[in-house]
């Protein structure tokens, strides 16, 4: 009964995604979901109580996405500051501009009223904490450094999305965006990491 479950619910999602990338994240109905998974719409309400339920199982899926990606490429990142702040940015924004409505959901305040639950937001606190472990190991610790990092990135994805979909216009810029980062801070171009490596 729980795998069925489970099985269910991955369903309900994938068409709750289906239909935001066809129609927009805004877009997404009960009564449209449940037809996708051959349900009628009241018989949702077993799986999920309400429109912003479902809002919250994407948000919490996409972010989970996220932090398997950061994860693996917390272990991966360079040893110098300038490659290491040049791959992390590479690695968020070549996975944000892949999904517009995933992008939308995480970053965007799309969907009014929805706030995530606690549970569905601590994977993007734990994205964020990777974020903060890699550039700690070079001596970035300040929360504005992070904060300004976040905004020149994120800045970029959505100038992508918005002007140039399916191109590069803007993650060809990402290099120069992360050298202007480490060059404001007068860090370091070479060298290893102050910290050691934690897997």
């Amino acid at each position: 009964m729980t795998e069925r479950r489970e099985l269910t619910q991955r369903e309900i999602l994938d068409a709750a995604w289906a239909v935001a990338r066809e129609k927009g994240l805004a877009q997404i109905t009960l009564r449209e979901v449940a037809d996708r998974v051959g349900m009628r719409a009241p018989s949702l309400y077993s799986h999920f109580d309400s429109k912003n339920a479902i809002y919250d199982a994407m948000f919490g899926q996409a972010w989970s996405e996220a932090l398997a990606v950061f994860d693996e490429a917390r272990r991966h990142a360079p040893a110098d500051v300038r490659s290491a702040v040049r791959f992390m940015a590479h690695t968020f924004f070549d996975f944000a501009v892949s999904d517009l409505p995933r992008h939308q959901l995480m970053n965007v305040r799309m969907v009014p009223d929805f706030e995530p639950s606690p549970q569905s937001y601590a994977p993007a606190i734990a994205v964020l904490d990777i974020a903060r472990q890699v550039f700690a190991r070079h001596g970035i610790t300040a929360e504005e450094d992070l904060d300004l990092y976040t905004a020149l990135v994120g800045g970029l994805v959505d100038a992508q999305h918005a002007n140039d979909p399916g191109g590069n216009r803007w993650g060809r810029l990402i290099d120069r965006a992360a050298d202007m980062f480490v060059d404001n801070l007068d860090l370091p171009t070479e060298g290893t990491p102050t910290q050691p490596t934690k897997e």
